[in-house]
């Protein structure tokens, strides 16, 4: 099969890091640890696993700060390379072990890439915390080596499908799966829509994590994928207060008002006159910028995950009030976090979904998700702004780490094209 493989190395390190800011051959081109490869079929590794012919591969902005070194090397030991990228994936189904029951040759599925417990293969009774309680995103054996066996070897270390030495991601044209992270997808679901079910769904165990008070006002800040569906995640759920949402350019904010908000603001004077209208008062103080006090938000969705990002909503959150950081934050300079002390903040991190509660019974973040999206209509496809196929990667990544230039909201792969 053909596929877009990563592979690490400090070699590709130092070029990123020097010579890629002057050009992109660094970053996605001959001098990357990117390659377009002829990999041979892996078969399935046991009776309950689900081989998948690829419709379509997401691209993540956590694959771009990956792809260009700008992620926290803490998270290393739990990934393995080289890897096929991409973890948000829509297919359908090629071929199924002899145990499988949740899916049938030829059905259009979408796949949880978090590698849990039991995709390692571990039985109930010897499951980490974590997976046990339906949270496998932390699951506590990402850094060993599993059970179960692919291509004559055990399972590497990694938490992630995409990034993951053993089991190919949504970035070539099939990947195999445990029945266990494989879901149906409705027909009356359009492609460009059911391939977003995993970043809306990190939207949504975010949101259903964090549920707000119906009455108490939000901001949301950022204008990518997870800002959006955040913003429609919130609504879906039931959130019918105030919605402030933050962006940058035109295309965006009008998306940011399709999906609910009530406002959309840039994160400039509009930010501040929108914390000034919740009855926040300026102070300049001897030295920096100004601070605010009374008012604020008491909710913030932080979407971004920058130094930036996480500056303002630690200025605007009103006291005892909640961050939700659903950014994929890392190595942060210059946060000043005189704020979480002094004003009682909650700071909280959100990754990936799991098993939520809702509407009185326990099912998985995608079920919540899928259902929500029949259920409220929103044209959700719309978010998905420019697809290419494989062999165009390149252009497709330049697209996706540069959507000041591009204009791009959300950038697919589309394999069999």
């Amino acid at each position: 099969m053909k596929a877009v493989t990563f592979d690490v190395s400090v070699p590709k390190f130092i070029l990123a890091k020097t010579i890629g800011k002057v050009t992109n051959s660094a970053l996605f081109g001959d001098l990357s640890g990117l390659r377009i490869r002829d990999l041979p079929e892996l078969q399935l590794p046991g009776s309950h696993w689900v081989e998948i012919k690829v419709i379509a591969g997401g691209i993540c902005g956590s694959d771009i700060s990956n792809i260009t070194y700008k992620s926290s090397p803490a998270l290393e030991p739990f990934g393995s390379f080289p890897a096929v990228l991409g973890h948000e994936i829509l297919g359908r189904v090629k071929s199924i072990g002899k145990e499988v029951t949740r899916v049938e040759i030829g059905q259009r599925v979408t796949v949880d890439p978090g590698i849990s417990c039991t995709t390692r293969g571990y039985v109930k009774d010897d499951t980490c915390p974590s997976c046990l309680n339906g949270y496998h995103f932390t699951c506590e054996r990402a850094g060993e080596e599993s059970q179960t066996m692919v291509a004559g070897r055990y399972l590497s270390a990694g938490t992630t499908m995409g990034y993951h030495r053993d089991l190919p991601g949504g970035w070539g044209e099939t990947v195999i799966a445990h029945e266990s992270q494989v879901f149906t997808v409705d027909d009356r679901i359009p492609d460009n829509a059911a391939v977003l079910i995993e970043p809306i769904s990190i939207a949504m165990h975010g949101v259903l994590q964090a549920t707000p008070d119906k009455r108490e006002p939000i901001l949301v800040i950022g204008s990518g994928a997870i800002a959006l569906a955040t913003i429609w995640a919130l609504r879906a759920v039931g959130y019918r207060g105030f919605l402030v949402a933050q962006a940058k350019r035109k295309h965006e904010r009008k998306l940011a008002l399709m999906m609910g908000a009530n406002e959309v603001i840039t994160p400039d004077n509009e930010a501040r006159q929108a914390l000034i209208n919740t009855g926040s008062l300026a102070y300049m103080p001897i030295i920096g910028p100004e601070v605010f006090a009374g008012g604020g938000f008491p909710m913030i969705y932080d979407c971004v995950g920058s130094s930036l990002s996480l500056n303002q909503a630690l200025r605007f959150a009103s006291p005892r009030g909640r961050i939700r950081v659903l950014g994929c934050a890392g190595q942060l300079k210059k946060l000043d976090l005189t704020f979480l002390w002094a004003r009682e903040l909650k700071l909280e991190g959100s990754v990936g979904y799991g098993q939520e509660l809702w509407r009185g019974k326990r099912c998985h973040t995608f079920e919540v998700t899928q259902d929500l999206i029949l259920e409220m209509g929103t044209p959700l496809q719309d978010m998905v702004t420019h697809s290419f196929p494989l062999h165009k990667y390149r252009e497709a990544l330049k697209a996706a780490a540069n959507h000041s230039k591009s204009g791009a909201v959300k950038v697919i792969l589309k394999p069999g094209s």
